[in-house]
């Protein structure tokens, strides 16, 4: 997969929503799979012809899975090579999710705990941003996870910001569909998750709805993105109350 087609999809999203600016410096979020290393990768060649000047810290949040560690290495020598400082910030939410806690569902305690550990070292690094590896796939899985699970017609935001930090959170590959990502992200090195309940998520089962939905219509997903992202294909319930005295 060409490193310039990636980079052309992330820069056209990048721009559009306006997610970086001279001056800043980006905590990019490294869990080790294929999404934050690519992200890591494209932003470290992104920054060598952007339009504007701006710094990277690669972050990663260890869970600290005593009876099975994540071994960093790879993304330390990975950064060495990029040029990118690499914190490691050791923590004990696998052991509170799992050992103390004992969550049946640990999805949704360990994504908050794992964010507010990123947010808080990317503070203490003088950050004003935060990048994440999230993709026009994890995009339309959000979605159907909230409708499914919430009842709501919601799905995440290509740049917000994050009141208790102030922080602005971004997600460059969010135009990005998740095989482009996966081909290109066999050259890079990637660490395997240990956590438990890896492949096991709700996630996962969103993933294989639309799967299943997509043997009859192909292009399922990329008809998902384009009703989500474009507001003129909008035409819900509050459009029609807006509009009632009109006529």
């Amino acid at each position: 997969m060409s490193l310039q087609r990636l980079l052309s999809v992330m820069r056209k999203g990048v721009e559009k929503y306006k997610m970086i600016k001279d001056g800043d410096k980006i905590a990019v979020g490294i869990s080790g799979g294929k999404d934050s290393v690519t992200l890591l990768k494209l932003l470290t060649e992104f920054k060598k012809f952007a339009p504007y000047k701006f710094d990277l810290v690669a972050i990663s949040i260890d869970l600290n899975f005593k009876e099975n560690p994540m071994d960093f290495s790879p993304i330390q020598k990975l950064c060495d090579e990029l040029g990118v400082l690499y914190v490691v910030e050791k923590t004990d939410i696998g052991e509170i999710v799992f050992d103390l806690r004992k969550e049946t569902n640990p999805c949704s305690l360990c994504s908050k705990m794992r964010k507010g550990a990123l947010y808080d070292v990317a503070v203490k690094n003088g950050c004003n941003k935060v990048a994440i590896g999230h993709h026009a796939d994890d995009l339309i899985d959000t979605f159907i996870l909230s409708l499914f699970y919430e009842g709501r017609l919601s799905t995440f935001a290509p740049k917000s910001y994050l009141d208790r930090t102030g922080l602005v959170l971004i997600r460059p590959m969010v135009m990005i569909e998740e095989p482009l990502i996966t081909a290109y992200s066999k050259e890079l090195p990637i660490v395997e998750s240990k956590c438990p309940a890896n492949k096991q998520t709700k996630r996962e089962y969103a993933k294989e709805v639309i799967s299943q939905i997509g043997t009859d219509v192909k292009n399922i997903r990329e008809m998902i993105f384009t009703a989500l992202t474009h507001p003129d294909r909008y035409n819900l319930f509050d459009k029609f109350e807006s509009e009632i005295d009109k006529f």
